[in-house]
C-alpha cells in the first residue's frame, strides 16, 4: 500500500461502516504523521483527515454491534503524540447537511489558517465526504465529522481501545480507554443527554508520570469489567470495576502480571524453601513467593498462587547472579568489580507473615530498618528511617495483599548492608556463549558466586582471560573478610562454585574445560585437592548429589558426566557415567533423593528443553531418561540455571502416595519459571 515519500503508517484500524441499506462497507484508517488516512475495501485513499498538530499513534473504531445491531453510526478515535485525543463520527451521508456543510466549509475558508485556536488545537465540525468504491464498482457515501476533542493527557497518547458492549446499558454509555506516557490510563465517556460532553470519568497510574517511560498499551479485560496497562519495562498494572454499572462505577486497583524483563541468569531458594530470589539483565533482583488466603466459598480450603513479593535491588549494572545467605540476606553480583550484600527490611518480613508465605521468621521484624531507597545519582540502596513518609503506611498496615507493580519499584527496596572487593575482573555467573573481544585493559566483573550451606562462607570469581583472574575468593559472612588465599588453578573464567552439602568440598567449572576440587582444611581455609579436564567444550555448569557422593558436570559438548571418587583421599575422581544430550547442557542440579530409592538429576539445554534423569541411589552410573519437558512449558531459549525446591516431598494433589516436587527454571526468553513434577 503506497504512503507518501518519507512516511511510514504509525498505528491502523479497520471495522465495517453501514450504509443506510443495511449493506455494509470495510474501511481501514492509517495514523502518518500527523494525518489520518481512511481506505476502502479496495484499497484507495478514501479521505485524508487533518487536526492533529503530532505524529497519531493509535487509532480505534468503536463497536457498532452487540445491543444496538442496527446503528449506522461508526465512530473513530485517534490519538496522537500532541497528548489530545479526536472523536470522528462517520455515517451515511444525508442529502439534507450536504448544503449546510457547504456553507460552514466556505466561512472556514473565508477564516483563512481557522484552526490556530489556543494550544494550537485545530477545531472544525465540517463534515468530510468518504467516498468509499465496492468490488462491484458502485460507490457508496458517508461522511465523517469531528465530534469532539478530548484533552486529559500531559504527554503522548499511545494506546486507545473501546469498552466491549456486553448489554444495551453498555451501548448507551460507551467508554474509551486511553494510555499515555505521562503514566496515565483514562476513561472517557459522555455525560447524560440532551447535550452530551465527553469527561475524563476514572484516571489510573501515578500522579505527575512519576513512572518511567509511563504506559505504551492498554487493553479491556473480563468483557470490560477489567482494564490493563503495560509500560516500557514490561510492568504491567490492572484495574478492576468493582461496583456499580454506566455513570455510576467504582474501580480498584488489583494484581497483575510481574516478572523479568531480559534473560534471567541466575536464581536461587531460600534455604527453607519457600521462595526464591531471580537476577536479570533487565538490571533487577526479584524475590517470588506463594500468596496464601482461604477460598472465598469454601473457607476450610487454602488457595495459593505465586506473586512477585519484593524487588529488592534495581541496580544500574546487568544483575548477573544472586545467592541467599539466610532466608533474610542474600548476596548479588552484577557486571561490575563488587559483590553486594543486602538484608531484608522490617516490610518484607511483615508481608511475607501476612502473605502466608512463611510462618518461620525468627528474627524480629522492629529490628529492621523500615525500607530503603537509592540516593540520586546512587547505586547503593540505603536504609530509610522510621519517620520516612514512604514507607509508612505500609509498616502500619498488615499485608493482604502481594505489593503492586508500582509499589514493587518504589517500597520494596532491600537495604544494602555491605560490599566484597578483591576481584580484577567482573565476578558473576553470567552464561554467555559469545565472547566479545576486549580491549587491552577490559573492565573488571564478576562472573561466580557460591555460598556454603552453613551460610558461613561466600565464595566469588571473576571474568578471566589468564590464569592470573581465574581465582576463586573466599569471605567470612560474620565479618566480610576474605578467608585465605584465593584458589588458583583455573586458566579461563570461573562459570560456576558449588560447596559440597557437608562443605567440605568446593567444586569449580571453568571456559577452560576443567573441574576442579578444593578441600577444606582445618584452619577454615580451602587447598587444591583434584583436577580432571572431563570436557572437550566449556563447562556450564556443575553440582553435587544431595549425600555429596557423586557430583555431575555438564558442557557445551552435549554431554553430562557423572563423577566418583575412587580413592579415600578422593584425589582421584572417575566419570562413572556419561550422558549424551541433542543439544548443549548448561544447566543442572540434583533432587533430593525420594523414599522409592532413586535419585533424580535435572538438565537444562541451549535449545530451552527440561531433561529429568533417575538412578537407583546404589548405582549411580546407572541413568536412565525419565522426562523431558519442551518448550510448551519448559523455555524457547538457553536454560542458565536450575533449582529444586527444597523440602517439598509432600502428598500430592493427585491423591495419597503421590510426591511432588517443586523446580525452578531461569532461561534467556527472560522467563522464571517453577513447575511442579509428580511422581508415583
Amino acid at each position: 500500500m503506497p504512503t507518501a515519500k518519507n512516511l511510514f503508517i504509525a498505528a491502523s484500524a479497520n471495522r465495517y461502516a453501514r450504509a443506510s441499506d443495511a449493506s455494509s462497507e470495510s474501511l481501514v484508517a492509517f495514523g502518518t504523521n500527523r494525518f489520518v488516512a481512511l481506505w476502502d475495501a479496495a484499497f484507495s485513499l478514501a479521505l485524508s483527515l487533518e487536526g492533529h498538530e503530532d505524529w497519531v499513534r493509535c487509532l480505534s473504531f468503536d463497536y457498532p454491534s452487540g445491543a444496538t445491531p442496527n446503528r449506522h453510526t461508526l465512530t473513530l478515535a485517534t490519538g496522537s503524540q500532541d497528548g489530545n485525543i479526536r472523536l470522528w463520527i462517520i455515517e451515511p451521508q444525508s442529502d439534507s447537511v450536504s448544503g449546510k456543510d457547504d456553507i460552514i466549509a466556505a466561512f472556514e475558508k473565508s477564516l483563512g489558517d481557522f484552526g490556530d485556536g489556543e494550544g494550537g488545537r485545530r477545531i472544525s465540525n465540517r463534515s468530510h465526504v468518504l467516498a468509499a468504491r465496492e468490488d462491484n464498482g458502485s460507490v457508496k457515501r458517508f461522511t465523517v465529522t469531528f465530534d469532539a476533542l478530548l484533552v486529559g493527557h500531559e504527554n503522548h497518547v499511545t494506546a486507545l481501545s473501546w469498552r466491549p458492549t456486553q448489554t444495551l446499558h453498555d451501548a448507551e454509555v460507551p467508554t474509551l480507554l486511553s494510555c499515555s506516557t505521562d503514566a496515565s490510563l483514562i476513561l472517557w465517556s459522555p455525560t447524560a443527554s440532551p447535550s452530551p460532553l465527553w469527561i475524563n470519568r476514572h484516571r489510573f497510574g501515578d500522579i505527575g508520570g512519576g513512572k518511567a517511560g509511563g504506559f505504551v498499551g492498554a487493553l479491556w479485560g473480563r468483557n470490560g469489567d477489567e482494564v490493563m496497562g503495560w509500560g516500557w519495562s514490561g510492568g504491567w498494572r490492572r484495574w478492576r470495576k468493582l461496583q456499580g454499572a454506566g455513570r455510576n462505577e467504582t474501580w480498584g486497583e488489583v494484581n497483575a502480571i510481574t516478572g523479568p524483563q531480559g534473560p534471567v541468569k541466575g536464581l536461587c531458594w531460600d534455604p527453607r524453601g519457600e521462595y526464591l530470589v531471580s537476577s536479570s539483565l533487565d538490571r533487577t533482583t526479584r524475590i517470588f513467593g506463594p500468596w496464601k488466603r482461604p477460598h472465598p466459598e469454601r473457607p476450610q480450603e487454602i488457595i495459593e498462587t505465586w506473586h512477585e513479593l519484593a524487588r529488592p535491588q534495581i541496580h544500574g549494572y546487568d544483575l548477573i547472579t544472586s545467592a541467599f545467605v539466610t532466608s533474610l540476606r542474600f548476596v548479588s553480583v552484577a557486571d561490575e568489580k563488587v559483590a553486594r550484600v543486602f538484608d531484608a527490611p522490617r516490610g518484607f518480613v511483615q508481608a511475607l507473615v501476612g502473605l502466608g508465605a512463611t510462618d518461620a521468621v525468627a528474627e524480629v521484624a522492629e529490628a529492621r530498618p523500615i525500607g530503603a531507597s537509592v540516593p540520586p545519582l546512587g547505586l547503593s540502596n540505603k536504609a530509610a528511617t522510621d519517620d520516612d513518609e514512604t514507607f509508612r503506611e505500609r509498616d502500619t498496615a498488615p499485608a493482604s495483599r502481594p505489593p503492586f507493580e508500582g509499589e514493587l519499584s518504589n517500597i520494596t527496596l532491600w537495604p544494602e548492608v555491605e560490599k566484597l572487593f578483591g576481584h580484577g575482573y567482573e565476578v558473576s555467573t553470567h552464561l554467555i556463549s559469545v565472547i566479545i573481544t576486549r580491549s587491552p585493559n577490559p573492565p573488571i566483573k564478576l562472573y561466580a558466586l557460591g555460598v556454603s550451606h552453613s551460610s558461613s562462607l561466600v565464595a566469588t570469581a571473576c571474568k578471566a582471560t589468564t590464569a592470573e583472574h581465574a581465582m576463586i575468593r573466599l569471605y567470612d559472612t560474620a565479618t566480610w573478610r576474605a578467608v585465605g588465599s584465593p584458589l588458583a588453578g583455573h586458566a579461563l573464567t570461573v562459570t560456576r562454585i558449588a560447596f559440597s552439602p557437608d562443605d567440605r568440598f568446593i567444586l569449580s567449572s571453568s571456559r577452560d574445560r576443567t573441574w576442579r576440587l578444593f578441600e577444606r582444611q582445618a584452619d577454615g581455609t580451602y587447598v587444591p585437592l583434584a583436577a580432571e579436564k572431563g570436557h572437550a567444550r566449556i563447562i556450564w555448569d556443575c553440582a553435587w548429589s544431595s549425600d555429596g557422593r557423586i557430583f555431575a558436570t555438564a558442557g557445551r559438548d552435549k554431554l553430562v558426566k557423572i563423577w566418583k571418587s575412587q580413592d579415600e583421599s578422593n584425589k582421584v575422581w572417575k566419570a562413572i557415567s556419561t550422558i549424551k544430550v541433542d543439544d548443549a547442557a548448561t544447566a543442572i542440579d540434583f533432587a533430593a533423593p525420594d523414599d522409592d530409592g532413586r535419585q533424580r538429576l535435572a538438565v537444562g539445554l541451549e535449545n530451552g528443553t527440561l531433561l529429568i534423569f533417575s538412578s537407583p541411589i546404589d548405582k549411580s552410573s546407572e541413568w536412565t531418561l525419565e522426562l523431558t519437558i519442551d518448550s510448551s512449558l519448559a523455555h524457547v531459549d538457553q536454560i542458565h540455571r536450575i533449582a529444586w525446591q527444597p523440602h517439598t516431598e509432600k502428598v500430592g494433589k493427585a491423591g495419597p502416595g503421590i510426591r511432588n516436587k517443586r523446580i525452578a527454571t531461569a532461561g534467556e526468553d527472560g522467563t522464571l519459571r517453577v513447575l511442579e513434577l509428580a511422581w508415583e
